[in-house]
């Protein structure tokens, strides 16, 4: 058994993530974000992006409970949940068709979440900027299905291009932030951008 199999396997937050069934470790990190930013209601209809293997999906679907919905998108085929309201849909999120089908799923929805990384190749720019694109794509869906004054939220990895990614944040929400939950790795260079009360175009009713 490797060194770094070991310390995952050690780790508080994949113990925990195991003792209690979730898929991942990465659960935890929406309950953070959710308990301090109140992205997530009871009765929301959310659009996970980058889904697989399911532990946002999780926590979404306790949060929104039987009255919301959530569907989970992934290029990777997503166990289901057993649950009505949580469907899945096997697509690359960067792809036109693959946002078409989203749209013809959900309609319009109260929040958009995102914890999808990029291959990583190991080459830090090159990483940085592949996650900077997943980004914009994710945000793109957002201003797509968005209703007036719904969510964002993003993982993102640091590097030069996160300003400017912000700065497209802010420029579509009322309120932008930058944060690191206490699930994520201390070593880790992820960050999450939050977008609250997204500002829709005024000629369209949403």
């Amino acid at each position: 058994m490797t060194r770094w199999y070991k310390d995952k396997k050690n780790e508080y937050y994949y113990k925990k993530a195991k003792r209690e069934r979730y898929r991942s470790r990465a659960a935890y990190k929406l309950k953070q974000l959710n308990r301090k930013f109140d992205l997530i209601r009871r009765g929301y209809k959310v659009v996970d992006l980058g889904a697989a293997p399911g532990g946002w999906m999780q926590v979404t679907r306790e949060l929104v409970a039987k009255e919301g919905f959530v569907l989970g998108v992934d290029l990777e085929e997503i166990e289901e949940l057993g649950f009505d309201n949580v469907i899945t849909l096997k697509g690359d999120f960067t792809n036109k068709e693959t946002v078409q089908k989203i749209i013809d799923t959900v309609g319009y929805v109260d929040a958009v979440i995102s914890d999808a990384s990029p291959n990583i190749s190991g080459v830090w720019d090159i990483d940085h900027y592949r996650s900077v694109e997943l980004c914009r794509s994710a945000l793109e869906i957002a201003t797509m299905v968005l209703r007036n004054r719904g969510n964002f939220l993003v993982k993102i990895f640091q590097g030069r291009e996160v300003d400017d990614f912000f700065k497209e944040v802010k420029d579509n929400f009322t309120l932008a932030k930058r944060t690191k939950p206490k699930a994520s790795r201390g070593k880790s260079a992820e960050i999450y951008i939050i977008g609250k009360g997204f500002k829709y175009p005024k000629e369209v009713g949403r």
